[in-house]
């Protein structure tokens, strides 16, 4: 095959997903690895030579142009991971570095929610757009601004990190050292972290004292469709912390729409008419009845990994 490919690989705070990916945007092979369990990075970086290897074999090792890839504090200018909260590497990283060198290729990095940002961009729901607010709802809450067109990345590269302004004062601690990061209460562990403290302060009956030990979003969403009274509370509290803080974004950045990504986001009506309602309720009015919140049209991990190859091109 002669045919030119890029490898994108989106490093989240549970897996690894990475895929080769052609000019149009096609994902021909994919794959998924754990991001955690590994001692060191250098580990990390071994274990998905291994498993990379095997794709780029597919397509032919030299029709691989580059490697992109999306991470958390991925910074686009220096190649560095500095202080990811969800990432089990602490410190500043040189990532790009250490996969060029293990994989031989040239390797560009970006914050991982930038990539998505990228891939809804010339791929999904974004297409056309030259203003809007990308938020992936995962382990943590990652986001990519896009104004005028352009991705902002800011002076140094780590521009558009809304997972970590602070939603509620004094509120949680959050794993960046700051207290009340509106990621510690709307992403996927913030709704376990609100779960948690409810099921310790409150005694009457629900269906997730059952999975107590072992909850995830996925159980509250379970029991919430079954009508949990508790669960969908939990929604509730996570939807308007979430709305009010967008609220606030709006105001910066007057965005077109707001696109949602990410295992949470999956909750569809059950958290997004929440996340609406108090949006609308807290927005300035010239913003009113201006911003969509919409799905990504591409599916699961796919709009990272497009968005991160797309940094080949």
């Amino acid at each position: 095959m002669t045919q030119a490919f890029a490898l994108g690989i989106d490093i989240g705070g549970t897996n690894t997903s990475f895929g080769i990916v052609d000019r149009r945007g096609q994902i021909l092979f994919q794959g998924k690895m754990s991001t955690t369990g590994h001692k060191t990075v250098q580990e990390y970086i071994l274990a998905l030579k291994a498993v990379v290897d095997v794709l780029m074999d597919e397509v032919g090792r030299d029709n691989v142009k580059g490697v992109g890839v999306g991470a958390p504090n991925g910074n686009f200018y220096t190649g560095e991971v500095a202080y990811a909260a969800n990432l089990p590497w602490e410190g500043v990283i040189p990532l790009a570095r250490l996969i060029s060198e293990t994989l031989n290729k040239q390797v560009t990095i970006t914050n991982d929610a930038n990539a998505a940002a990228i891939g809804e961009m010339m791929y999904g729901a974004a297409k056309g757009m030259k203003d809007f607010v990308m938020v992936t709802l995962g382990t943590g809450l990652g986001s990519g601004f896009v104004a005028n067109g352009m991705l902002v990345y800011g002076h140094d590269g780590f521009a558009g990190e809304l997972g970590h302004v602070v939603a509620v004062r004094d509120g949680r601690p959050c794993g960046c050292g700051r207290k009340g990061c509106l990621e510690t209460y709307a992403s996927a562990t913030g709704i376990v972290r609100s779960a948690h403290e409810w099921l310790e302060a409150r005694t009457g009956e629900t269906l997730l004292r059952r999975d107590k030990n072992a909850l995830t979003s996925q159980h509250i969403y379970e029991a919430a469709v079954q009508g949990d009274a508790m669960a969908l509370e939990l929604f509730e509290f996570t939807g308007k912390i979430l709305g009010q803080t967008l609220a606030d974004v709006v105001a910066i950045t007057s965005p077109q729409a707001i696109i949602f990504f990410g295992g949470l986001a999956k909750a569809g009506d059950m958290l997004m008419r929440h996340v609406h309602y108090n949006m609308e309720a807290n927005m300035l009015r010239v913003y009113k009845n201006k911003v969509s919140l919409l799905y990504s049209a591409l599916p699961d991990a796919d709009a990272a990994i497009l968005g991160a190859s797309a940094l080949v091109w």
